[in-house]
């Protein structure tokens, strides 16, 4: 999970691959406090069109500030809903866009804040879900750790959390939630604890993350949300128009090159980039959370 900033990522690089115009539509998928938004609707100032998307209200209100901030050289519209929803929307409106830009940086500090147990460093109930009701038939983190056969637990701790000990902590799971059902974050980490070797728990990186960034990446289908956005967003870019996702783990950042690799292969367009464009040394120091990031970029060709 990366720490929130407001520290847009990968900028000037954004900037410099979007291929702005005057007056272009631009569809921030991931609009958070606006940062990348303000920036890409400025330089095709007068008369951009922005649409944003986002989950978190909060995020809404604050991106919203900085886009009025920009005055009347700009329309945009924002909505509060995930990038899944980017066609459904633009179709409604009969538009196409000349730029999307995808920014899968989860929000630290939305989902610490969220009371829904997805950081392990507070005492929470074990949901992890982005819904916003949790209902009945919500998938949990709390039915796949107590409910879910031990060969599955370590398939996705492993394929999802590339945790090397995926294995060992499955069977750690299975044993402890025979004794006692799993409800809590500490109960999970505890039993993370009790299956890894002393060595892993001073590692750089926590001990549970890679099982928690598994957990979250299953109850809430995101490589399975991804796959079927970047199919959906391709269908509303225009001819010449260019998709921009930035990445920030392995497993999103393959998803980003085989589709991108597929569609070239189809001749509906060109990469921009066959290596991801990664921040540079300054950026990283200047904000580390851009450290893991990845930029891809593609070129729509046919309409």
């Amino acid at each position: 999970m990366h720490n929130n900033s407001h520290i847009p990522v990968l900028l000037n690089e954004v900037i410099r691959e979007a291929k702005t115009s005057k007056g272009a539509t631009i569809v921030d998928g991931t609009l958070g406090l606006g940062g990348h938004a303000a920036a890409l609707a400025e330089v095709c100032m007068p008369g951009a069109h922005l649409f944003g998307f986002d989950r978190d209200l909060d995020a809404i209100s604050r991106g919203r500030t900085r886009l009025n901030d920009l005055g009347s050289g700009l329309n945009f519209v924002i909505f509060n809903e995930s990038f899944e929803m980017i066609k459904d929307e633009l179709v409604k409106l009969g538009v196409k866009a000349n730029i999307i830009l995808l920014d899968l940086g989860i929000n630290s500090t939305q989902l610490d804040s969220s009371g829904r147990g997805f950081s392990f460093r507070f005492d929470e109930p074990l949901y992890m879900t982005m819904e916003r009701d949790i209902k009945p038939d919500t998938l949990t983190a709390k039915e796949i750790v107590n409910t879910w056969q031990e060969e599955s637990l370590a398939d996705i701790i492993y394929g999802y959390g590339e945790e090397r000990y995926a294995r060992r902590i499955a069977k750690k799971i299975v044993e402890a939630r025979s004794e006692k059902e799993i409800t809590t974050t500490f109960e999970l980490v505890k039993v993370i604890e009790d299956a890894v070797p002393a060595s892993y728990k001073h590692g750089k990186i926590h001990f549970a993350t890679r099982t928690f960034q598994a957990l979250r990446i299953a109850v809430n289908d995101e490589l399975g949300t991804l796959s079927r956005s970047l199919e959906n967003c391709m269908e509303v870019l225009k001819a010449d128009g260019r998709l921009l996702v930035i990445s920030f783990h392995s497993l999103e950042d393959r998803i980003v090159k085989d589709f991108f690799k597929k569609c070239e292969d189809e001749g509906i367009g060109k990469r921009i980039t066959k290596k991801p464009i990664v921040p540079s040394e300054k950026e990283i120091k200047e904000n580390p959370r851009s450290r893991s990031s990845k930029l891809r970029v593609f070129e729509k060709i046919i309409n």
